[in-house]
């Protein structure tokens, strides 16, 4: 039986093992690169969302445009934060840039919206105030 070859560096990067399933290859690039395993299960989790949206094509099928949709989706129909709008952005990208060392095109997509923040002085302000006038 032949053993499974791993990862290995190359001049443009590390090279998952082509053999490996894709969600596999993204795993085996964290790991090698030594991220959490918080971000290695969130990475993924993008990645299959991605995929499912866009009705299970593969991701080499798909480029800029598919991505600017879906993260169009997350902040207009589902309303994510922006954090977590950037948070599938990054799992993208890391997918096309480190994964299969692949640019991608210019896109712009709807972006979800920072919340206001008061500065601390007034937050400090509107707590303590009772609504009371001495």
């Amino acid at each position: 039986m032949e053993e499974a070859k791993a990862a290995y560096h190359s001049r443009d990067g590390i090279v998952p093992n082509p053999k490996l399933k894709l969600l596999d290859q993204v795993r085996e690039v964290i790991r090698v690169k030594h991220y959490s395993i918080r971000t290695e299960d969130a990475y993924v989790q993008w990645v299959k969302r991605f995929i499912l949206f866009h009705d299970k094509r593969h991701p080499r099928e798909m480029g800029a445009a598919e991505i600017e949709a879906f993260l169009t989706d997350l902040a207009v129909q589902k309303q994510v934060a922006a954090s977590t709008q950037n948070q599938a952005l990054n799992a993208l990208v890391f997918l096309y840039k480190e994964v299969w060392h692949m640019e991608l095109a210019e896109f712009s997509s709807v972006r979800a919206k920072r919340p206001e923040r008061l500065p601390v002085v007034l937050s400090e302000l509107f707590r303590n105030y009772s609504g009371t006038r001495t």
